[in-house]
């Protein structure tokens, strides 16, 4: 098996830690079995301000991206002082000119794919009054992030699929790309025969995308003392 492929029990090992770190630091992470199965997966809710509006700012747009790509090498330095900007949600929106927030209830998902032997983070989201985040508008917010310019790259990075645990509709990160970025994290690990917990350095890399944020305090040692209930 590739050192970028996971089976599910070492899906289960690496989320086993960062629950009990999540524990410790009251970050809202949980473990959920769906009725009738036996595997398992990472859950957490978080409301989150959404900025709407056609219009954003060039520079935050940059730093995003520039945040994004470092993110693996901010999980490795225990030692970084600065604080994470929040990562931001900003969805284009025809009705709310002028940088409207709006608050939206994002429930994410993390699932093991058997197929691809990686994780696979799944998301939804609701206003308050119950009206969903459309594709379009998970879309307008990825695009700058990703730097995405044709329907084609955006249709293959988020799609709307069907949960496999509990089969209801939830936008998918698709993870055709997941080697691509673990690969040489993983790699480096190998070779300075270093642990790594697999699930939550992914998290760290795909987590921005869609404004979940994960604390510099994971960074520290992980033990697996305890199972998810």
């Amino acid at each position: 098996m590739s050192c970028v492929q996971l089976d599910e029990e070492s899906f289960f090992q690496s989320c086993r830690r960062l629950l009990k770190k999540s524990d410790e630091l009251r970050d809202g992470w949980s473990w959920e079995t769906a009725q009738g199965a036996k595997e398992g997966y990472l859950r957490k809710t978080v409301l989150r301000s959404v900025v709407t509006g056609a219009k954003r700012n060039q520079k935050i747009e940059e730093e995003e991206f520039e945040q994004l790509q470092s993110s693996v090498a901010v999980l490795e330095n225990t030692e970084e002082d600065e604080d994470e900007d929040e990562a931001a949600v900003v969805i284009n929106r025809p009705e709310a000119e002028g940088g409207r927030r709006l608050c939206f209830q994002f429930e994410f998902h993390v699932v093991f794919s058997s197929s691809y032997g990686t994780p696979v983070l799944y998301f939804r989201a609701f206003t308050l009054e119950g009206k969903s985040l459309s594709l379009e508008d998970v879309w307008s917010f990825i695009r700058p992030k990703l730097r995405l310019t044709s329907p084609d790259a955006l249709l293959s990075t988020v799609t709307q699929q069907e949960h496999p645990l509990l089969g209801q509709t939830f936008y998918m990160l698709h993870p055709c790309k997941t080697e691509d970025f673990m690969t040489p994290v993983l790699q480096q690990a190998q070779q300075e025969n270093r642990a790594v917990n697999y699930v939550l350095t992914w998290l760290s890399v795909v987590a921005p995308l869609v404004g979940l944020d994960v604390p510099l305090e994971y960074c520290s040692d992980l033990s697996p003392d305890s199972e998810p209930d």
